[in-house]
């Protein structure tokens, strides 16, 4: 449950916040401040989480625990407020024609350096024993989080871009009027709602791994290693094949290996193979993450961009409430249960695509 927990705070939940924080920076024609405002809160929350880490004991473990979901939540929901800054800041800054292009190749640059750093972090998890190399691991990514916030310091914003909101209930009759004038922002719900939750996989898997093959933090760090190679290795193709391949195949691709990893799992007999799965999780994580935001500038125009950010959390509803569904659900029924529900919930995502007039 704690996992569950966990999951819907960083992934769906921190989104669905979205819809609350996107009138009041709608309103704003200039989003630079409010992006560095959510990041500099992700690089404290980090911070802090080593620094508890370092100093924890063992009798502390209910206060340590609470405290942990509380850092993680400021994480996560500076992260859906500084998100809806930076996709209103890159739509005025990327050509529509070369949006593809954009988010394949910052895949692929991203990717390479957290490869990297997923050798690293493997390294340090192995390092030292808990709760040491977990400070140590929060140390680094708060530091190093901060260092790449320093090309954010340079963003000359010239471009304005406002749509104004006189309140939430108002932000609300503009969405109702969105979905009935523009039926692909409808669909784009429809389909976060359901793929969206295969973001939230892995974590369960890492969990399986742990109570079925008894995996320890160097597996972990592996699992992650994995997971990044397939991130990189999937970005390179689609960057390389952007001007061909079409959104829409990329989009019904992506279901098919969410389906097909569940699929697997349960199937695999060992960690030493099971890691290898992660290689297609990290692929399926990397064509929903360039897919959701190409499809998102598409449906949006210049002005409402940082609305349609907003709309999008509505779009993580399900997200949000599927990993602690999940945790209940594995709790109550055990593992088969799940992986079949997270079957049954991503099938819905065809219906979606099908219905999304797609043209890029």
């Amino acid at each position: 449950m704690h996992v569950g927990i966990m999951s819907a705070i960083m992934l769906g939940g921190s989104s669905f916040t979205q819809l609350i924080f996107a009138p009041y920076i709608s309103n704003k024609p200039f989003k630079k401040k409010l992006l560095l405002f959510g990041i500099n809160s992700r690089v404290l929350s980090l911070l802090a989480l080593g620094s508890m880490f370092f100093f924890i004991h063992s009798n502390q473990s209910g206060f340590i625990l609470g405290f942990i979901f509380l850092l993680i939540t400021i994480f996560s929901l500076s992260g859906a407020f500084a998100n809806i800054s930076y996709t209103d800041i890159l739509g005025k800054s990327i050509d529509g024609e070369k949006r593809k292009i954009f988010f394949s190749a910052k895949q692929i640059i991203a990717g390479s350096v957290v490869l990297l750093s997923a050798f690293w972090a493997k390294k340090t998890l192995t390092l030292a024993s808990f709760p040491m190399n977990y400070a140590y691991m929060f140390f680094i990514g708060g530091t190093l989080l901060l260092i790449a916030s320093i090309g954010f310091w340079e963003i000359k914003e010239e471009t304005p871009s406002v749509l104004k909101i006189s309140g939430f209930r108002d932000f609300l009759k503009v969405l109702k009027s969105e979905l009935v004038k523009n039926k692909k922002l409808a669909y784009f719900l429809g389909f976060i709602n359901t793929q969206g939750i295969a973001i939230s996989f892995l974590p369960f898997v890492v969990l399986y791994a742990k109570e079925i093959f008894k995996t320890n933090s160097g597996d972990t760090g592996s699992f992650l290693l994995f997971k990044v190679i397939g991130i990189v290795t999937v970005s390179v193709l689609i960057f390389l094949g952007a001007r061909r391949i079409k959104y829409k195949l990329l989009l019904y691709g992506n279901v098919v290996l969410s389906i097909l990893m569940a699929i697997v799992v349960i199937t695999i007999g060992s960690a030493n193979i099971l890691k290898y799965l992660f290689i297609l999780g990290g692929i399926v994580y990397s064509l929903y993450s360039i897919t959701m935001n190409g499809l998102l500038l598409e449906v949006s125009g210049h002005q409402n961009r940082a609305l349609y950010t907003g709309f999008a959390g509505a779009g993580n509803i399900l997200p949000a409430v599927f990993p602690i569904v999940g945790g209940w659900v594995i709790k109550a029924f055990g593992y088969p249960a799940f992986f079949g529900l997270f079957i049954f919930i991503v099938s819905f995502a065809f219906y979606f695509i099908y219905k999304i007039d797609c043209k890029k």
